[in-house]
């Protein structure tokens, strides 16, 4: 198959992540036009699952391609199609996925590429702008307690809205036993920067990235949950070792100075925990957050404000005494969305790789590792011109893709062979 031809854009002034691009010199109409857009695609109040409309379960479609890339050829196979605007996949025990789709979807997919009608039962989800439906991740005891965790934007009074955290026991068609853990606050109006990912680190505490919500300097005020990294127990209590700040009584933050963090996973040789975050135009980085650290923004970045091109007015440098400068950063953003591991492989090509996926160069990054430094970069299906929302690792060394489409796909992708 030929590569696809990108289409012609003109300068870029909108975020990467809200799917609308709009000419830089018109900075000031974006914003009006993309709320208009957004209120046109999604509900702007709040929609219960079971209230969207059901469709038939989606026909197998498994068409196959093989690209070259730096190390070898690599295939691709289509598992399933006519996702709307999936956000998040995680892979079932019995070989199906769990894929979330942003307007307020749960669906599950067979292994041979069968879609379910969505999934009922969920929480109340606020589908709009950025908002809605978000990450999807299983409990580490999935196999004995069937739980897992939803990730998605939820409404408050006054047309407001933060990102919250749900688990639920999840059944052939519907969830049970659905308990709201975690709640942004507070809540803030706007469709921008919801995060949020979600990772289980080895001690089985739970990592929830939360977005600014498109108010930088809420990152950096301790009193508030917005531009955060939080840590919280799989009840929703608080870990004893957490830095000491309290929101709302509760001392859930992790690391602070965030501003749109759409990617996190955990290292599985060491057990750390690593995240990625959107910059504004530039400076996307990857950061390994530690306890109690403040990453910068918008005080330290690498980008520039949309509509001058020069430094939001808050900035003082790229780096600076008393803030962790990125793990990694990329000068020219490419929109970081979804992160995975392939290590601990040596019999696979991609053995000490990381993947994540891109929204605005509609690519899949694969950096090298040597040990956590990152020594080198290849850019994957350029060929679909796809926006690349979500990746994960397979126990096998294969890795499952979503594209963020109003038809979607669910991807797998085998690495070279040695």
């Amino acid at each position: 198959m030929p590569p696809m031809p990108a289409p012609p854009r003109p300068a870029l002034a909108f975020a990467r992540d809200t799917g609308v691009w709009l000419p830089r010199c018109t900075w000031p109409h974006a914003l009006l036009l993309s709320a208009t857009l957004a209120a046109l695609a999604t509900p702007a109040s709040a929609a219960r699952r079971d209230s969207l409309p059901i469709r038939p379960p989606a026909a197998p479609s498994l068409p196959q391609a093989t690209y070259p890339s730096n190390l070898g050829a690599y295939q691709v196979d289509t598992i399933a199609t006519g996702l709307t605007n999936p956000w998040a996949v995680a892979l079932l025990p019995d070989g199906s996925f769990l894929v979330t789709e942003r307007p307020g979807s749960l669906r599950r997919i067979s292994a041979a590429g069968v879609m379910s009608a969505p999934i009922t039962g969920l929480p109340q989800v606020w589908a709009s702008g950025q908002g809605g439906l978000l990450d999807v991740a299983l409990s580490p005891q999935f196999a004995s307690d069937q739980k897992i965790y939803l990730s998605y934007a939820e409404s408050g009074p006054n047309a407001t809205a933060g990102t919250a955290v749900a688990s639920a026991t999840l059944g052939p068609d519907a969830l049970s036993n659905v308990q709201v853990l975690f709640r942004q606050e507070p809540k803030l109006p706007g469709g921008n920067h919801f995060g949020s990912r979600l990772a289980f680190a080895p001690d089985g505490n739970l990592f929830v990235t939360l977005g600014e919500r498109d108010d930088r300097l809420r990152a950096q005020r301790l009193e508030m949950l917005q531009g955060k990294v939080a840590r919280i127990r799989p009840d929703g209590s608080i870990p004893a070792d957490n830095p000491p700040w309290t929101v709302r009584g509760k001392r859930a933050i992790w690391s602070y100075g965030h501003r749109n963090p759409q990617a996190a996973a955990i290292d599985p040789r060491s057990g750390r925990y690593w995240a990625a975050e959107h910059g504004p135009q530039g400076g996307d980085e990857i950061n390994i957050p530690q306890a109690g650290r403040n990453y910068g923004w918008p005080l330290t970045s690498h980008g520039n404000n949309y509509a001058t091109g020069q430094p939001y007015p808050e900035w003082i440098a790229r780096s600076t005494v008393g803030i962790e400068d990125p793990h990694h950063v990329w000068e020219q953003s490419p929109g970081v969305s979804g992160m995975a591991f392939l290590v601990n492989r040596p019999q696979s090509a991609w053995n000490d790789n990381l993947f994540v996926g891109a929204l605005a160069s509609r690519r899949l990054l694969r950096l090298t590792l040597d040990g956590e430094a990152i020594v080198g970069e290849e850019r994957l299906l350029g060929e679909l011109n796809a926006r690349i929302r979500d990746v994960r690792t397979a126990p096998d060394g294969r890795l499952y893709v979503l594209t963020d489409e109003g038809n979607g796909r669910l991807l797998r992708i085998t690495p070279p062979a040695l």
